[in-house]
């Protein structure tokens, strides 16, 4: 893999990351034995997960830091680089492991990335947990990273090149094993790490290709005047609208209190048919109905604990990604009002989707990636300041992400993918996060939560589902 550096907006999810805030994502996947069969072992899991991720060289190296802190750090080689410090086996129960994970953060001496593997053999099922930081991996990067772990059909794989450096049991003695080991360790090595004066010295190669980078789009701007003025008109405005939602300032909320280290995660799931119905009966998105039951469900969740709803400002991230892009993030965010405040279901889903056919109409997604690439032009003590202001309290109370899964059935090793929650990352003072991946033809929910700030997550997720169903009577009234 040619030389990476992280993007400043990759980069902003370490600068937000406290010993309180852990910015990783992740999700929890859960498969079914096929049937007459066993479960693989653990030891096939891990060497499966090891093949497929040597198709993604990301997950064999980890951050260099520039000195001074003159540049974002580069992705290097890790040397000491094994699949045993990733891939670990760990009994149930399913949510206190969930849980346990989730509260650690990952070390940063190491790929950013752990895989834990939990059996239910009486149940005739595995999890997987995984978790990667967010400076490396958006949320439709992680699902399409993930995905290559899995395959279309239930039909197990034929074998592939074993990992580099890892025996079989089932080699043959007569030394074939030893050999077939040894070619295998060499088909992949870590490149040497970089010295310190060698990384300075690229980090300022990049800072000084930067500036002229902008003195080639000015000396364009130059050359085609007229084109130049509509592009920063239209760029302008849209910049103008984004910021504006962004800046407005969230009201306070009990949701918004410092945090503990300690995290949870609460699950639901619908069929994806729910949602699509409420989607076609009133002329909405799948996201629009998302959007409206999380606004239920806290409406809710608030009012049973004494508090007073009113409407929460959501920051829901946008894909930008293109075809080309395999990992970091190419993340725009909308800044929409929860309704939490409406106690009629329609209305909420109404105002919600108001709010994001103006964002859209009036391309603020763009703007705000625009606003993002633009940031990355400053020092990198203005851009951590703000990564600070936009992961503040004051700018939104919860996320809310929409995260596009497989369409089509999909298996490991033969097992078939049941669910898959995701774990959205929760920024310091944000007691949670919620979000929604589709697997199939389910909906599967991940609310993410301060344990201490939420200690009845599960609570929560009942109600975004019970709000779900109110959408779906209304759409359907009996």
């Amino acid at each position: 893999m040619s030389r990476a550096r992280l993007s400043a907006l990759d980069a902003s999810f370490l600068t937000v990351e406290t010993p309180t805030a852990h910015m990783h994502a992740g999700w929890v996947a859960v498969f079914s034995a096929p049937a007459r069969e066993p479960l693989p072992s653990f030891a096939q899991l891990r060497d499966h997960i090891e093949r497929r991720l040597a198709r993604a060289p990301r997950y064999r190296q980890k951050l260099a830091p520039v000195p001074l802190g003159l540049h974002a750090p580069e992705w290097v080689d890790d040397e000491a680089f094994s699949v045993d410090r990733h891939v670990y086996r760990a009994p149930g129960p399913l949510h206190d492991l969930v849980d346990e994970v989730l509260s650690m953060p990952l070390r940063r001496d190491r790929p950013l990335w752990e895989m834990w593997i939990c059996e239910e053999p009486r149940e005739r099922r595995f999890a997987i947990v995984g978790k990667m930081h967010h400076c490396m991996v958006d949320g439709i990067a992680a699902v399409e990273l993930a995905s290559m772990l899995l395959d279309p059909t239930p039909e197990r794989p034929p074998p592939e090149r074993a990992p580099p450096g890892r025996e079989r049991a089932s080699a043959n003695r007569d030394g074939g094993a030893a050999k077939s080991a040894a070619r295998d360790r060499d088909s992949w090595r870590a490149q040497p790490a970089p010295s310190a004066e060698l990384l300075l010295v690229r980090g300022i190669r990049d800072l000084v290709g930067e500036q002229l980078g902008l003195l080639r789009g000015s000396l364009r701007a130059v050359r085609s005047p007229a084109s130049a003025v509509r592009e920063t008109a239209t760029s302008a405005a849209r910049v103008t609208r984004a910021l504006s939602h962004s800046l407005a300032a969230a009201p306070a909320s009990a949701l918004n209190e410092p945090l503990s280290p300690l995290r949870c995660l609460a699950w639901t799931e619908r069929p994806l048919a729910d949602l699509c119905a409420v989607k076609r009966r009133y002329g909405t998105t799948v996201n629009d109905v998302v959007l409206a039951a999380v606004a239920g469900g806290m409406r809710a969740y608030l009012m049973r604990r004494g508090e007073r709803p009113e409407a929460l400002k959501a920051m829901v991230p946008v894909s930008v990604r293109g075809s080309d892009d395999v990992l970091g993030n190419r993340l725009s965010f909308v800044f929409a009002e929860l309704p939490c405040d409406e106690p009629d279901p329609f209305d909420r889903l109404r105002r919600v989707n108001a709010t994001m056919s103006a964002r859209k109409r009036d391309g603020e997604p763009q703007g705000a990636d625009l606003a993002l690439k633009a940031a990355q032009r400053t020092p990198g003590v203005v851009q951590h300041a703000i990564s600070r202001i936009v992961a503040s309290p004051r700018t939104f109370n919860l996320v809310v992400s929409n995260i596009p899964g497989p369409p089509e059935p999909m298996y490991m090793l033969g097992c078939a993918l049941e669910a898959a929650y995701p774990v959205v990352p929760l920024a310091d003072r944000h007691a949670v996060s919620v979000g929604m991946t589709t697997i199939g033809e389910r909906a599967c929910f991940g609310v993410y939560a301060d344990r201490e700030a939420l200690p009845d997550a599960s609570s929560l997720a009942g109600d975004i589902d019970a709000a779900l169903g109110e959408l779906l009577e209304c759409a359907h009234p009996s």
